[in-house]
């Protein structure tokens, strides 16, 4: 799978080339949102005044300041997005082609091959590039918002931890706390996720072979046979998505007040002012969907793991 991309002479410029074009992309965007997070401060500070210590040129001029931090980030992120599906297409074109070699050398039947060369190599590639640039961007976030974090926790007070590290502490403990109770609510998810596959991979092989001969194949009774186990594997996922569901809603709505909750009494207590509160809330927001960057994604995981799974399968039936 990373074979076929990134030791391959045909593909070493769209692999490194392009990883490092996305990487000091992602590093500007986490620049530009350390800037946001720093006029963040200013702005709700002359809300906060007016009228009597701020005018509405000051809150004009602070907006006029949003647009040149917003304009180029708006022209990255677009950037990035636009040549990221280019990159995972190239990585799936490697793949597939680096498959199709030794598949057409083995004539073992594998079951589904169609499928994992057309589907779950594109799948792959695509989950891949998503995931992979969200755990980047989370990484490089938590290196620029952390010392933030750090700053701007002197002299908080705040439920067990008052001292500096204690909003980087909460931060940490909400999203390893998250994602232990995630890993509990979805961990028969993979597995019912790669049974899905296989039982979409009869179905399709059926209807495949029905395009050339209807007479033996996709029958009424081995249709409904076949959609029948389907829809049974489908039932099953979509009830325990629906308890992860519940939980992940939860917990995301939870962590939309929890840093005022955590942080508001320092506001009544004169200890910061409105623009710092917010500041402080939009820090903590990004250190702890950092920290969460895999909660969030649980299930493009759950999918991916049982791609990979159906993949290597592949890999050792045809000696790649």
């Amino acid at each position: 799978m990373f074979k076929a991309f990134y030791f391959s002479k045909k593909w070493v410029i769209w692999a490194w080339g392009g990883s490092l074009f996305i990487l000091l992309a992602i590093y500007s965007q986490t620049l530009l949102n350390v800037e946001i997070n720093n006029w963040y401060k200013n702005f709700y500070n002359i809300l906060q005044n007016a009228p009597q210590n701020s005018t509405y040129e000051q809150f004009m001029n602070d907006l006029i300041k949003f647009l040149f931090i917003a304009l180029p980030y708006i022209l990255i992120a677009t950037l990035t997005s636009f040549f990221s599906r280019h990159f995972a297409f190239a990585w799936r074109e490697a793949i597939t082609f680096s498959y199709l070699k030794a598949w057409r050398k083995n004539n073992d039947y594998i079951e589904g091959s169609s499928q994992r060369i057309q589907e779950d190599i594109y799948r792959f590639a695509k989950i891949v590039e998503s995931l992979g640039i969200d755990i980047i961007k989370a990484f490089m976030t938590l290196i620029a918002f952390v010392p933030i974090l750090y700053t701007l926790g002197t002299n908080l007070v705040l439920p067990f931890f008052s001292n500096q590290f204690g909003l980087i502490i909460w931060a940490f403990t909400m999203s390893i706390g998250g994602l232990m109770i995630s890993w509990f609510v979805g961990i028969k998810l993979p597995n019912l996720e790669y049974n899905n596959q296989k039982a979409e991979a009869a179905f399709r092989k059926e209807l495949v072979y029905a395009e050339n001969d209807r007479t033996n194949h996709a029958l009424p009774e081995t249709m409904l046979e076949l959609f029948t186990g389907l829809k049974f594997n489908y039932k099953r996922l979509f009830l325990h998505y629906g308890y992860f569901d519940i939980w992940l809603y939860m917990y995301e709505q939870f962590m939309v007040i929890f840093a005022y909750l955590l942080v508001g009494e320092n506001l009544f207590l004169g200890i910061i002012t409105l623009g710092v509160l917010v500041q402080i809330n939009n820090a903590f927001s990004n250190v702890r969907s950092s920290f969460s960057v895999l909660t969030k994604n649980w299930t493009t995981i759950t999918e991916l793991r049982s791609i990979h799974k159906r993949l290597k399968e592949f890999e050792e039936h045809i000696n790649y």
